[in-house]
């Protein structure tokens, strides 16, 4: 090669190197502009409708399956939030739990294994018993949720009593654990506790709600037990499991009458705000299906938000736009001037009806206490009269519509479809939605 052209290589060489290393750090160097577009998550900002449970429990307390395994199960199902309630404890810490022994935990182990994987699952044996550890929130949930599509909260269960009356409340969106307090009745037990979540919402600049647990089971909390206790905001007008007593019998007042005694007391006589109704599953059992077990997939609500976090489901359950449903869909639920508006989904050969409830400023709102067989007062919710939740009107129609006259206390809307709930908490139970009320 003349020495001309090794100079001339040499040269192109030169350039190509210098190129390539321009181009190099032309493609690493950061930008300070980003993306037109919003985060796919975020979208626009048009609210939508968002499924949730917000009763679950898991091995972290009474529930039979690992918490992971639970929470696939609901993202599965077209879930996108969920909250684990366990009973007085966050699910955090170090946990281990038998790996073997009666069924369904063998069933349970194997499934676990199966869908997560063996070198997911850590044992350990111990005095001659294979242990299993059960997963925290934190090491989990990052395999699970996806933005815009399933979103985790944490949640507790908090599980009290006063005297032999179960007194339990869920608190949604905690930073810590709630230990339950004595109160000096189940009133005053309710109020306590709930204090305790606004207290630690206040302080951790955390939007949390809580809300009063299946008032029929055991029947620990009457109607009167909520009325006048004002931090009450939300109370589970329908709970999957089956012994909780949702529709009362004859001595006791059903959930959704209690939800109407206390509506009309509340606006009608003492100036408080509306109660919101909260549809959940209170979900235990994951592996026996049926009748009289307590499975998930009973009951949800549908929260209409703009975002899937936290803060933005928190934030409109306490502005009240949600519905707790067991199976019926609603497109749409408004206020427009003075009619209250509903869309409802139909789906082929189902049928819908829609009772508008309210009770009237002209209603009688006094009570008498309800006698046992000796004529001595039971404790139990007071007898109001039927003037208290009356229906006002009825439709079949997909759109009903109910205009208010300005005579109501308030109103609210429950669908009920001809079709039967493929795993009812009560044989016989058919798709339910229900609306939370409105003021005139």
């Amino acid at each position: 090669m003349s020495p001309t052209l090794r100079s001339v290589c040499a040269a192109l060489l030169t350039v190509g190197v210098f190129s390539a290393a321009v181009a190099v750090q032309n493609a690493a160097k950061p930008t300070s502009e980003p993306p037109r577009e919003p985060i796919p998550a975020v979208g626009n900002g048009t609210a939508k409708w968002w499924k949730g449970n917000l009763h679950t429990h898991s091995l972290w307390s009474d529930g039979d399956d690992f918490p992971e395994m639970i929470a696939d199960w609901y993202k599965r199902n077209g879930y996108h939030f969920l909250a684990l309630t366990e009973h007085n404890v966050l699910a955090e810490g170090d946990k281990w739990v038998a790996g073997d022994g009666k069924e369904p935990r063998p069933a349970a182990m194997r499934k676990y294994e199966n869908r997560f994987g063996r070198a997911w699952v850590q044992r350990k044996e111990q005095d001659g018993k294979t242990l299993v550890r059960l997963k925290p929130q934190a090491e989990y949930r990052g395999l699970l949720e996806e933005p815009g599509k399933f979103q985790m909260i944490p949640a507790e269960e908090i599980t009290h009593r006063y005297a032999k009356a179960p007194v339990h409340m869920n608190a949604i969106n905690l930073r810590d654990v709630v230990k339950p307090i004595d109160g000096g009745n189940v009133a005053e037990t309710i109020e306590v506790n709930v204090r305790q979540v606004a207290e630690q919402s206040r302080k951790a600049g955390r939007p949390m709600i809580a809300f009063v647990n299946h008032p029929n089971f055991g029947w620990g909390v009457r109607a009167e037990d909520m009325l006048l206790t004002e931090s009450v905001k939300f109370f589970e007008v329908f709970n999957g499991h089956p012994g909780v007593r949702n529709y009362g019998d004859p001595t006791h007042a059903s959930v959704e009458r209690m939800w109407d005694i206390l509506l009309a007391l509340r606006l009608g006589k003492h100036g408080l705000p509306v109660v919101y109704g909260l549809a959940t599953d209170d979900s235990h059992r994951y592996h026996q299906w049926g009748v009289g077990q307590v499975n998930p997939g009973r009951g949800w609500v549908m929260v209409r938000a703009p975002h899937l976090t936290a803060e933005a489901l928190v934030a409109a359950l306490e502005a009240g736009d949600f519905y707790g449903s067991t199976g019926v869909v609603l497109d749409d639920i408004r206020r427009d001037g003075d009619f209250l508006r509903v869309s409802i989904r139909s789906e082929p050969w189902v049928t819908y009806r829609t009772e508008f409830i309210a009770t009237m400023k002209s209603a009688k709102l006094d009570s008498e206490p309800r006698l046992g067989d000796d004529g001595k007062e039971l404790p139990v919710t007071r007898v109001y009269s039927d003037e208290v939740g009356q229906v006002v009107a009825r439709s079949t129609d997909l759109r009903p519509s109910y205009k208010l006259t300005g005579k109501e206390l308030y109103v609210r809307a429950k669908v009920t479809s001809s079709k039967p709930h493929p795993n009812p908490y009560a044989a016989g139970d058919m798709e339910v939605a229900w609306t939370q009320p409105v003021r005139p």
